[in-house]
Parts: C-alpha cells; structure tokens; sequence
C-alpha cells in the first residue's frame, strides 16, 4: 500500500516534531558572572595601597564585564585627568581581552593593529588588565597616575592577586 506523497511528509514532519527535543527558555538565556561590588572595592583599595607603597599617586577603576565602571578611586594628589584614564585603561582591557600593557606594544604605529588605537575610548597604555575566572572575563581594573605603564601594570596585578583567594583565577 502506497501513502499519498502529502500524507507522507506530514507524517514525516510530524514524527520530526515529535523526536526534536524542546527549546527551552534557558536555553534562549545567557548567564555569567560578575564580580560583587564589595570585591571590586577590595580589588581597587589594593591595587591603590600598592601605588601608594611605591610613591605613586594613582586613579583606579574596576569596570565589570560589560565595561561599566563598577568602582573608581582616586588618590588625593593624583592628576585631574587620571580618573578617566583609569576607567579606558581598564575598558580597553575588556575589550580587547587582553592587558593593555602588551596592547601598547603590539598597536604601535608601524604594526598591523595600530588602527585599534583610533577606536573611540580605547586607551593603549600599560595598566589595565582583564580579571578572568575560570576563563571568563569579569571584571578589568585600570591604573593610571603611576610614572609608566609597567608601574600601572604591576598595581592592576597587585589588586587581581589581593582577591584571589576569592576567586578562581585563570588565564
């Protein structure tokens, strides 16, 4: 016996509907992390304590994952400009997913990549790192007010490493 061809393929679309598992509305969701605003505070009261230990007057700003300011602390003789150079550092960081420090090496004039420095907010000076847990960014703190970048840098790190215990840190 012979089905008739159009009685097939809604028999066929039928069972394919049957046997397809269901979207659910988790699976329309994306979740991820972001770091609690009383350990963004601890991660930038460190990294300014370890400024301060080296002489430095600094700005820091720890953004979340989605680049939004989440803390910023400026130190009472840092320069007018360094708040905002903090925020951008640390943005930038997200962004790229990568420590600016090595992005202001590899963005320079003559590379490839220089265009990235012409990207509205993006700041290529060494301070500003991604915060990673687990391999997923939450967080990027900046450090600007420090006599180079490599200073701003070892502050940013200095702050990551205060919280770490707190945190499953990768990358």
């Amino acid at each position: 016996m012979t089905m008739n061809p159009r009685k097939s393929m809604i028999l066929a679309t039928l069972l394919g509907i049957q046997f397809t598992p269901p979207v659910l509305a988790e699976d329309a969701l994306v979740t991820f992390k972001s770091l609690s605003p009383a350990v963004a505070l601890e991660m930038a009261q460190a990294a300014l304590e370890s400024c301060r230990a080296e002489g430095f007057q600094v700005a820091v700003a720890v953004v979340d994952r989605m680049g939004v300011a989440q803390v910023v602390l400026r130190d009472r003789f840092a320069g007018p400009h360094t708040p905002d150079t903090s925020v951008r550092k640390a943005w930038t960081a997200i962004s790229f997913r990568a420590d600016t420090l090595l992005m202001a090496e590899r963005t320079g004039p003559e590379s490839p990549q220089s265009g990235a420095r012409f990207i509205e907010n993006v700041l290529m000076l060494g301070g500003g790192i991604p915060v990673l847990v687990s391999g997923s960014i939450v967080a990027g703190i900046g450090i600007s007010g420090a006599p180079s970048g490599k200073a701003d840098h070892a502050c940013a790190q200095a702050g990551i490493d205060a919280v770490a215990d707190k945190l499953e840190l990768a990358g």
